[in-house]
């Protein structure tokens, strides 16, 4: 059973999420031939100001 975690800086919409998951679904059942039903994705939306790069943090 594969589980895939998906964190991005900031909110996604629903339809994002939808999309994110439907191909990510698709892409190890067509590549790792894992039954799409046994996949399980979690998001996780985390604000700008928790994540930082270069030092730097993402704050708007």
């Amino acid at each position: 059973m594969p589980y895939v975690n998906i964190r991005v800086a900031g909110k996604l919409t629903v339809k994002q999420k939808e999309e994110i998951a439907a191909g990510v679904t698709k892409l190890l059942s067509d590549i790792a031939n894992k039954p799409p039903d046994a996949t399980y994705i979690a998001f996780d939306e985390l604000e700008h100001e928790n994540w930082a790069v270069g030092g730097k943090l993402l704050k708007p």
